[in-house]
């Protein structure tokens, strides 16, 4: 059997709205953008949604529309996708990473307090994985401190904190719509706001800093961060199923919860917290912390061999090669994170996932670790006759 990591859910529907787009004259710029903008403003309880061709672009505009600039600080999260950290990178500022819960992957509001500086300019959460970050405390040190948040939401369409929707906390939020995600456009994101600045800053900036008036009058710097009306097509019949597409995702975690649940090397992602509900993007397993990052490895590249797509979701940003040549970033820096990332296995995870997949994927995951038993006696140097013991 080959079970692959990810796949997207695809209707006949979703076929037949991206073709009613090609069959028109307008695929881009159109009527399917605005539509798409409107239902993932609803979705999040906000005023705007600026449609974007990628997560790391609504990011992007979304640090230039807080003011950010050459020499200020960003407080964020090492663990997580890159984009998050180089969407400050890419305003020539500076991300300043805090520590991780070891349990829930997310940095704390007391991280973030004893990090803030003269030179700190807003915040940047990551709700990790689809799990809703401790966003009502972040967003009270916020505003003691006069500091803008950008939530990265962009794994999180749909989860909740104690009712209200992720991404609508901050100044700005970014969801992400990528093949794996929750929902998708193929390539694309939207970002969501209650300003009416940042909207229009963000407006302006992803279609060539135009002015609203002009076509050909550009009032700010901007960049073609548009995403076309046929990727909108797609996403807009995708929201309309987003309850649906989360709650199925819920189920697929329940069942692997359940067929890993006698494999005691392996810690299952933690489950929903009171008041709060997780938008699952990915089933991130760890080793339990006896086991090495080396033993880890191994354990990919044996699920692998038996068919199993999988990853180690995520390395930690800071120790990217690209932040340690410019950072200076050496091992150490942030344990917890560090710890976590090292024993993380991102097993196959989609909404139409089976239950003979998932034990399927069980079994292999069981096969995989009992082959760390005869290879630490190897490393060890005892003989191989006592291996099988």
């Amino acid at each position: 059997m080959h079970i692959p990591l990810s796949a997207p859910d695809l209707n006949d529907t979703d076929k037949n709205a991206v073709l009613e787009v090609l069959n028109s004259r307008t695929l881009s710029i159109g009527p399917k953008t605005l539509e798409f903008e409107k239902a993932a403003a609803e979705i999040a309880g906000t005023k705007h949604g600026i449609a974007v061709n990628s997560g790391t672009s609504g990011l992007h505009l979304c640090v230039r529309a807080a003011g950010i600039r050459e020499g200020d600080e960003v407080i964020t999260s090492p663990f997580s996708f890159v984009a998050s950290a180089n969407c400050i990178l890419f305003e020539r500022a500076t991300p300043v990473f805090v520590d991780i819960d070891p349990i829930t992957g997310s940095i704390t509001p007391e991280a973030i307090e004893a990090a803030i500086t003269p030179r700190t300019k807003a915040l940047l959460p990551v709700h990790i994985f689809g799990r809703p970050c401790a966003i009502a405390p972040i967003m009270e040190i916020a505003r003691k401190r006069g500091l803008p948040v950008i939530e990265d939401s962009c794994e999180a369409i749909g989860a909740t904190y104690f009712g209200k929707r992720v991404g609508s906390f901050g100044q700005s939020g970014v969801f992400a719509f990528y093949p794996n995600k929750q929902v998708t456009t193929g390539e694309g994101g939207v970002i969501v706001t209650n300003d009416d600045d940042v909207a229009r800053q963000c407006r302006s900036m992803r279609n060539q800093g135009r002015a609203a008036s002009n076509w050909l009058e550009h009032d700010l710097i901007g960049y073609n961060y548009r995403l076309s009306d046929v990727n909108c097509a797609l996403g807009l019949n995708q929201l309309k199923r987003v309850d649906e597409i989360v709650a199925a995702r819920s189920r697929v975690v329940h069942m692997y919860d359940q067929a890993l649940r006698h494999i005691s090397e392996v810690i299952p992602p933690p489950p929903d917290e009171p008041n709060c509900e997780i938008s699952w993007f990915v089933y991130v397993v760890r080793l339990q912390d006896e086991f090495t990052g080396a033993d880890r490895d191994h354990v990919l590249l044996e699920l692998q061999r038996q068919g199993v797509e999988c990853r180690n979701y995520f390395p930690p940003i800071h120790l990217q090669a690209v932040y340690r040549r410019l950072f200076g970033y050496k091992d150490g820096a942030f344990p917890v994170t560090e710890r976590v990332a090292a024993r993380t296995i991102a097993l196959p995870f989609f909404n139409r996932l089976s239950a003979e997949q998932i034990e399927y994927v069980a079994a292999a995951l069981e096969k995989a670790i009992a082959t760390l038993k005869p290879k630490r006696y190897v490393e060890a140097g005892i003989p191989a006759a006592r291996s099988v013991l």
